[in-house]
């Protein structure tokens, strides 16, 4: 749920798509070569405390050779709810899923959710599992809603953070809208999307959507950082506070909003980790541990997001982008409120970056990724 709007994460990395903030001016950067000891990576983190945020982690791995950074308050094995980060985690499931017989990418929702996705033009049984996963389904996404946003992302959150949301609640809210585009015909990001896709693993399993994840994920991998809250609403430790203006205002008051109920964000954006965990799922993911080459094919396979943007495509949870030096990166951005995060890696999966900001309204984490995939450095 980040305000932050970088040039690359106002379409993807965000569970608040509606919500603008004003980021401060990003800083100009200039090539330099690729510096395996990392103090461009480092220069970009202290960038972005000297910009406002309270406090910056990133933990890199390239080869065996690993490297952690800080800046500002936060530290390195720091726990962080990491927003739609937890998007690919639930695309991971269901091909997983669907590798064992058990659903087929391309099955209606309806099938699977019948009279769910129903009004105003929405029709579940034109919408394929497959158009959730790569945001072409065309549903109107809940964080957009007008009434939802006043209350889960302005001052009014500090009345309502421990309220809870059904997932029906939330897809009933998007239902009130008409759809973004006819279903395979556009692309927009909608939270709706996965939190209808962790309806359909809850279906298709029988059980809580965070059970798969855990069972399938994040046990096999032994990620001790990671977890599927539910409806808990503290962070645990070790961790430093998430802080939001909860505001476009720049002269806001900063609040602690560390506490809140995941259950505004379900499947689209609830799970909380670390860079160390992050690091290791995209890693194992890429290098092929946890789904067949087939679904890893398709997983990979990316539809465009944006004529301006031609360097970005969307797979299935997994986004594609290519760096100034030509690099190719693979992973996903995650934002909730106060906390920013971004886990990218090379195709192959040799080189990783997980990293988060503790802040939502300032930071250029693009800067971070360029810094250590490319060598570029932040100049004053």
């Amino acid at each position: 749920m980040s305000a932050v709007r970088t040039t690359r994460t106002v379409l993807a990395a965000t569970l608040v798509a509606g919500l603008t903030a004003t980021a401060l001016a990003t800083p100009a950067l200039a090539a330099a070569p690729v510096q395996r000891d990392h103090a461009a990576t480092q220069q970009a983190l202290q960038a972005a405390v000297d910009a406002g945020v309270p406090g910056v982690v990133a933990q890199v791995r390239d080869g065996r050779a690993g490297w952690t950074g800080t800046a500002g308050e936060r530290r390195g094995n720091d726990r962080y709810r990491v927003g739609s980060i937890t998007k690919t985690f639930v695309a991971t499931v269901l091909l997983q899923l669907q590798a064992e017989g058990r659903l087929d990418l391309d099955d209606p929702v309806e099938k699977w959710l019948p009279g769910v996705v129903r009004g105003n033009g929405h029709d579940g049984r034109e919408i394929t599992v497959r158009q959730l996963l790569n945001h072409t389904s065309g549903i109107y996404s809940v964080t957009s809603d007008p009434g939802f946003q006043e209350k889960v992302f302005g001052p009014a959150f500090l009345e309502h953070r421990y309220d809870r949301w059904t997932p029906k609640q939330l897809v009933d809210i998007a239902m009130t809208h008409a759809p973004d585009f006819a279903p395979g015909t556009g692309w927009n990001y909608s939270n709706t999307n996965y939190v209808l896709a962790g309806m359909v693993i809850e279906k298709v399993t029988g059980r809580p959507y965070g059970k798969a994840v855990e069972n399938r994920i994040i046990k096999p991998l032994k990620l001790r950082a990671t977890s599927v809250p539910g409806t808990d609403v503290k962070m645990p430790k070790p961790s430093s506070p998430a802080w939001s203006k909860l505001s476009a205002d720049p002269d806001a008051p900063v609040h602690d909003v560390s506490e809140l109920s995941p259950t505004i964000a379900y499947a689209a954006g609830e799970m909380i980790s670390d860079s160390n965990d992050l690091g290791t799922f995209y890693r194992a993911l890429l290098k092929g541990r946890l789904l067949p080459k087939a679904e890893m094919k398709e997983m990979t396979a990316t539809v465009r997001m944006s004529p301006e943007l031609p360097g970005l495509g969307y797979g299935l949870g997994l986004m594609q982008q290519k760096l100034s030096c030509g690099k190719e990166i693979w992973g996903h951005g995650g934002g909730i409120h106060g906390s920013s995060s971004e886990a990218q890696a090379t195709r192959d999966g040799g080189h990783t970056l997980a990293m988060n900001f503790n802040a939502d309204w300032a930071g250029d984490s693009t800067a971070v990724l360029e810094a250590e995939f490319c060598g570029v450095t932040p100049k004053g």
